[in-house]
């Protein structure tokens, strides 16, 4: 299931989704010298949060060789701060379809929660979100040496947030099942509550300490802090956005 458009028009321009979009860009194509084949590993380590790293002070990892990280007292010239890297790594991503993916759902959902808050107070919306879903990751793998990267955390506290102002808004959405492919209108609670229940059961399906694969603690993190304080934040809400996908009755 991938969304593709909602019907809720914004009343002006997003200018910070926009800059959020473009900011992940060129800090995958530049900063982690990401293409097709992904990004390099070493820009990775570098610069993505490591949970090992942020539970043990003055601790750095650093790659060794392929797909291997040592952790140790002595960090490298070019490596961030760790305080840092949490910042970091929510600009960063694993290849092309993680991008892709994660583009597409902040410029349909980003656009209507920037615009029911105002842009200041989305940017710090979506950082909370982001370093919420990074601390949910965190706490249940603290010793973890895999880097946590990926703008899906801060995403899924703006996921949270358009399902409880916009729950009843229409998502198309690209359905496959098996080989069958169509695109219908979904409300957004129901597009919504599907993701958020695959990540619930693709938790219970991983172990934790596994090592790799997709930080779904985090974008459960980051979805429930969504849900619990849009409201804090969201100030100009478009509370007649059904009256435009309603059939008149005369």
């Amino acid at each position: 299931m991938l969304p593709l458009k909602d019907n809720i028009p914004t009343r002006r321009f997003p200018i910070v989704t926009v800059a959020i979009i473009a900011i992940n860009c060129i800090v995958y194509f530049l900063l982690q010298k990401g293409g097709i084949s992904g990004p390099s590993e070493t820009s990775t380590v570098n610069f993505a949060a490591i949970p090992y790293e942020i539970t043990h002070p003055g601790v750095h990892c650093q790659l060794v060789g392929q797909n291997t990280i040592q952790c140790g007292k002595h960090g490298i010239a070019e490596q961030a701060a760790t305080w840092l890297t949490v910042f970091f790594a929510m600009f960063m991503h694993g290849g092309l379809l993680h991008i892709g993916g994660n583009m597409l759902f902040l410029w349909i959902f980003g656009n209507n929660v920037e615009d029911s808050m105002g842009r200041p107070r989305f940017v710090i919306f979506y950082l909370l979100g982001g370093l919420v879903a990074t601390s949910a990751q965190v706490l249940v793998d603290p010793n973890s040496e895999v880097p946590t990267l990926g703008a899906s955390g801060a995403i899924a506290a703006v996921l949270g947030g358009y399902a409880v102002l916009y729950p009843r808004a229409r998502v198309l959405t690209l359905i496959f099942i098996i080989i069958f492919v169509t695109v219908i209108e979904l409300p957004a609670l129901v597009v919504l509550g599907i993701w958020f229940l695959l990540q619930l059961l693709d938790v219970s399906a991983q172990s934790v300490g596994s090592g790799g694969g997709v930080a779904y603690f985090a974008h459960i993190g980051g979805f429930l802090f969504g849900v619990l304080l849009i409201r804090v934040f969201a100030r100009q809400v478009q509370n007649d956005y059904e009256q435009r996908s309603r059939i008149p009755v005369y």
